[in-house]
């Protein structure tokens, strides 16, 4: 096997140290480069420009350093996942990052970039549609070319470690998820409006963070979305009412920023644990406590239900009481009449006696007329 002709490197996990070689460039067929977990330092050689058909770089957890190379979005545009968190970049992110269309997964996380946003993201073709036109991840290796490690695979599915609804997920089919990470850094400003047009998004996470203003009117826009963290920011304004229409919503943390107002009305927003919005002293409604001028709540609600039920109880004993008087009343009105009237008395009697005989005749008759008819 040609060394130049390789197609995917696997470094990760292990103990090297020192800067990334410059001959690392020569690879001009490397189509996934994994350096992550390493004790690596220094910036990234320029030469890794000549490997234009680089798919995936990851090269999180490691020490490297300086800014984020502008020649990524100009040399290496097939890239669909770039993974660079856990270092100490600093520094913008360069405006030519746009220009990476393909792109699936950008993880720059827990560095010390610092700087704006760049409005350009909604660049992003692929993560603007949503459906899963984009190219999957998937990378067709001889078995002798997977290098150093000898998998004895014939196909290799690249896997990214990224940071997946607050836990570490490794994804081995990473072309379903599409997804932004730039918290852990010190990036200011507003959160650029354009956003709202990465309607595949999955997550989205800027958090911890300096970030000002208000959440994107729009951001309902992003319909996809399953994880929205803009937590330990300085976000001020109302929650926008498009927050509540995120169906697939499941995972969000707004808190502690600046936020104030009534938390919008939906199933989704009310459903999320108090935790998700604390740290916003204005903020209010459900699953907060009540606005100011909102109806009773809960608490008062069943109050007033108890002292319907106690009015309920009160009228049903008195209801009981005046009906036991009434048949006391009447029983002995009419049983006093009977013995003390004579004729009443022997009328009364008189009548139930003939009902009785009445009684007796008929089933007599009728207890004849059935033993002739079946016994006979």
């Amino acid at each position: 096997m040609n060394i130049n002709d390789l197609r995917v490197l696997n470094l990760g996990n292990n103990r090297f140290h020192g800067r990334i070689p410059f001959t690392l460039g020569a690879l001009d067929q490397l189509q996934t480069l994994h350096l992550r977990n390493n004790s690596l330092t220094g910036d990234l050689p320029s030469s890794l420009k000549n490997c234009t058909k680089l798919r995936m770089i990851d090269l999180g957890e490691n020490d490297l350093t300086g800014n984020i190379p502008t020649w990524i979005g100009t040399h290496l545009t097939s890239l669909t996942i770039v993974s660079l968190r856990f270092n100490k970049y600093h520094g913008n992110i360069p405006p030519t990052i746009c220009h990476l269309t393909n792109i699936q997964i950008l993880d720059l996380s827990r560095n010390n970039i610092s700087g704006k946003i760049p409005p350009c993201l909604n660049n992003f073709t692929s993560l603007a549609q949503r459906n899963g036109s984009t190219e999957s991840t998937e990378v067709m290796v001889p078995d002798d070319q997977i290098f150093p490690c000898a998998f004895n695979l014939h196909w290799y599915f690249d896997d990214i470690l990224v940071q997946w609804k607050g836990q570490e997920s490794r994804d081995g089919k990473i072309g379903l998820v599409k997804g932004i990470d730039l918290s852990g850094n010190n990036l200011v400003g507003t959160i650029p409006q354009e956003f709202s047009d990465l309607r595949g998004l999955l997550f989205l996470n800027l958090s911890r963070n300096h970030l000002t203003g208000n959440i994107i009117s729009d951001i309902g826009e992003m319909e996809m979305l399953e994880w929205l963290d803009l937590s330990n920011n300085q976000l001020s304004g109302n929650i926008p009412n498009s927050l509540a229409s995120l169906n697939f919503l499941s995972v969000l943390d707004l808190s502690y920023n600046n936020l104030k107002g009534r938390i919008p009305l939906g199933t989704q927003l009310q459903s999320f644990e108090i935790s998700a919005y604390e740290g916003n002293s204005k903020l209010c409604g459900l699953p907060l406590p009540k606005c100011p001028g909102d109806s009773p709540g809960p608490s008062q609600t069943n109050s007033s239900k108890g002292n319907i039920e106690e009015d309920d109880g009160f009228i049903t004993r008195e209801f009981y009481f005046c009906m036991t008087v009434g048949f006391i009343t009447g029983f002995w009105v009419v049983v006093g009449t009977l013995f003390l009237k004579h004729s009443w008395r022997y009328s009364y009697f008189n009548f139930w006696n003939k009902i009785g005989d009445w009684i007796y005749v008929r089933t007599t008759l009728y207890a004849k007329r059935f033993k002739r008819k079946f016994l006979h």
